[in-house]
């Protein structure tokens, strides 16, 4: 099965994480979330990094979960469900844990799981034409990873009910006027874009890691974010397993 790797370079301060799984359009599996994890260690472990950037190769920024694995977790048994879906969060959890400021440069479709890897960054720059969907309640899945808190945390609560529940997509210019995003820009600028943002970042690790630790002190709550991991997680596995035991229970 098609997984995608997760490159890391790091050059000049920067951190650049980059999503290469063009099969599946960056979806994200228990591998990916293990190796992104591994990443963020990584890049937290290194005092020359000053700030970090996370994008996508082709299309797709990320489409989100793997669809194979939402397929397995809805027929798994409860205690394996849970712990299937902690697996898929852990790796955008971990991001958004990062020590440094961190930037999203969405070069294409964000998706679920996916835009969920998005809002757990500190600020975002997309490209003109990027999509940003939701895509739980579209397809009868509760959102889940707290995807309510990160829209209302980034845009406010009409942006999180819009699109979190009313199932409304975003493009990239749109996403500015939304506070969903700070710039959108020809996907040919966007890693400059990026660039620019945290070069003074780059230049001097200390600073930009104090500043992060104020940020996540003062505004990014990050027991908001707990909590709502905690309320989603219920109801989305009740979403993925409702037609299967429903049609278990025809059976019987």
């Amino acid at each position: 099965m098609a997984t995608t790797r997760i490159d890391v370079e790091t050059k000049d301060g920067v951190a650049w994480i980059t999503l290469d799984g063009p099969e599946t359009r960056n979806a994200l599996d228990a591998r990916a979330s293990r190796d992104l994890i591994a990443a963020c260690d990584r890049i937290d472990a290194d005092p020359e990094v000053g700030a970090a950037v996370i994008t996508g190769v082709g299309r797709a920024f990320c489409s989100g979960a793997d669809t194979d694995v939402l397929t397995a977790l809805r027929s798994a048994p409860a205690d394996e469900g849970y712990d299937g879906l902690d697996v898929l969060y852990a790796g955008f959890r971990r991001f958004g844990a990062l020590r440094v400021p961190t930037v999203a440069a969405v070069n294409g479709a964000a998706v679920g799981a996916g835009l969920n890897l998005a809002l757990a960054a500190d600020l975002r720059v997309v490209a003109e034409y990027a999509l940003l969907v939701s895509g739980f309640a579209a397809v009868g899945i509760h959102p889940g990873g707290g995807h309510l808190h990160l829209l209302d945390r980034a845009a406010g609560s009409t942006a999180a009910a819009a699109m979190g529940v009313f199932a409304r997509r975003v493009r990239g210019a749109e996403a500015v006027g939304l506070g969903l995003a700070w710039a959108a820009v020809p996907t040919d600028e966007l890693r400059q874009t990026a660039h620019e943002l945290v070069a003074h970042l780059a230049v001097d690790p200390e600073l930009a890691r104090a500043l992060k630790a104020d940020l996540r002190l003062t505004v990014l709550d990050s027991a908001d974010w707990e909590r709502a991991v905690e309320i989603e997680r219920a109801r989305q596995m009740w979403s993925l397993t409702r037609w299967t035991n429903s049609r278990q229970s025809k059976d019987s």
